[in-house]
């Protein structure tokens, strides 16, 4: 059975590992110019093939990734004449990476299904060196059909991940997710301003914090 057709928007730190990681498995990758060239042009010269607006991706792929800043760039790329919606093939389904607003991520998932086609809200964790290992972190929203579609291709670029219910669910844990790293940070700073005061190094803390393979 041959592969589906993989399209890619937003070439960025995260997403020129997370396309070359899908490109790797054999998937047909279809991407779109990031603000530079580098990115695009790698791909090329192992086989991907560029497309100049979301609307020409869609009519050629079987899902198709956003890696976007965030529900602005997602609704852009989505709506209007050259928007993946006006040119979306019976069935595809569109993977939101960013770390999206989930009401407009179910906004968009609602005028997706009205195009024909299927939402999933996939979200990332980690960082750009995971990001071109294929070990990235991801909260997955979308119902359990498109869930067993995509996790093939999810699988190329993720060493994690989570399923967490229907659309939606995976970005308003990553919300969640980041409330709590930004209420980490103070409360390792405090930590640190203590540990001084009891006579430990920033550098002796620090080897003893539990770390993430």
């Amino acid at each position: 059975m041959s592969k589906p057709t993989i399209g890619f928007i937003g070439l960025g730190i995260m997403g020129h590992g997370m396309a070359t990681n899908i490109q790797k498995a054999g998937y047909p990758l279809v991407a779109l110019a990031h603000r530079k060239r580098a990115a695009i042009d790698a791909l090329i010269a192992e086989g991907a093939e560029e497309v100049k607006t979301p609307r020409e991706m869609a009519a050629r792929c079987d899902m198709i990734h956003l890696c976007v800043t965030g529900s602005p760039q997602v609704e852009a790329n989505l709506r209007g004449p050259s928007g993946l919606l006006a040119g979306l093939k019976p069935g595809a389904i569109i993977i939101d990476c960013a770390t999206s607003d989930p009401v407009s991520t179910l906004t968009m998932a609602e005028e997706t299904t009205a195009a024909g086609g299927h939402f999933a809200d996939a979200p990332l964790a980690r960082t750009p060196k995971e990001a071109w290992a294929g070990k990235l972190d991801t909260m997955v929203g979308a119902d359990d059909a498109v869930f067993e579609k995509i996790k093939p291709v999810l699988d190329t670029w993720a060493g994690v991940i989570t399923h967490l219910g229907p659309v939606g669910l995976g970005h308003k844990m990553k919300l969640i997710n980041n409330f709590i790293a930004m209420g980490y940070a103070p409360l390792y700073a405090e930590a640190l301003a203590i540990s001084r005061k009891a006579g430990l190094t920033v550098e002796q803390v620090d080897s003893v914090k539990p770390k993430r393979a």
